[in-house]
């Protein structure tokens, strides 16, 4: 089967909740990548709980027909942070902070967050084999999938873009092959 993940697009920025919805910008990324997934033979979508996934989801599934299936096991790794302030803003306004979650010191354990993620999207393989499925998720959840996919330690090691798309070759056998990472191209597409 073909698991596509798609990072959420751009967030507000909200002190008070770690779970913000998208601002317009976001709103268009979300657009784009719907436009661009739509030709594509997709049977089923899925998405993490989180407002920012599911609204990246709400205009593809809105385009294909599909019923919106979430899931709580590929919720980000700041759902309990009480704020969230976009990767960009964070790294510049306070560098420090950033390196620390870029290096893995950010208060979680990452190998339990990882685990979490391969248990649910192992679920969501094994639920739809032969089949191609996109699942609107976070960054976190694209890089320590693909750790487990490449056989690396878990961490957080490159920075998917908003609304960027990840695939992977998921057989029935247990082999696990990365295809692609941060395809972006539906961004500077016009329309």
């Amino acid at each position: 089967m073909e698991l596509v993940l798609i990072r959420h697009g751009l967030p507000e920025r909200n002190d008070t909740s770690a779970d913000p919805p998208l601002t317009l910008e976001g709103h268009e990324q979300a657009a784009r990548v719907a436009r661009w997934l739509a030709p594509e033979a997709i049977h089923a979508t899925y998405s993490s709980t989180m407002l920012r996934a599911v609204q990246t989801a709400e205009p593809f599934v809105a385009r294909s027909g599909h019923v919106l299936r979430q899931h709580d096991g590929i919720v980000e790794f700041d759902r309990g942070s009480g704020a969230y302030v976009p990767m960009e803003e964070l790294k510049r306004e306070d560098y420090a902070a950033w390196k620390a979650m870029a290096d893995g010191r950010h208060g979680i354990d990452i190998a339990e967050f990882q685990q979490m993620v391969v248990e649910a999207l192992e679920e969501i393989i094994a639920a739809n084999a032969g089949r191609k499925v996109a699942v609107f998720c976070h960054g976190g959840v694209v890089n320590v999938w693909t750790a487990h996919v490449l056989g690396m330690a878990p961490r957080l090691f490159f920075e998917p873009g908003y609304t960027s798309i990840h695939r992977y070759m998921c057989a029935g056998t247990g082999q696990r092959n990365v295809v692609s990472l941060n395809e972006r191209a539906h961004l500077r597409a016009s329309g």
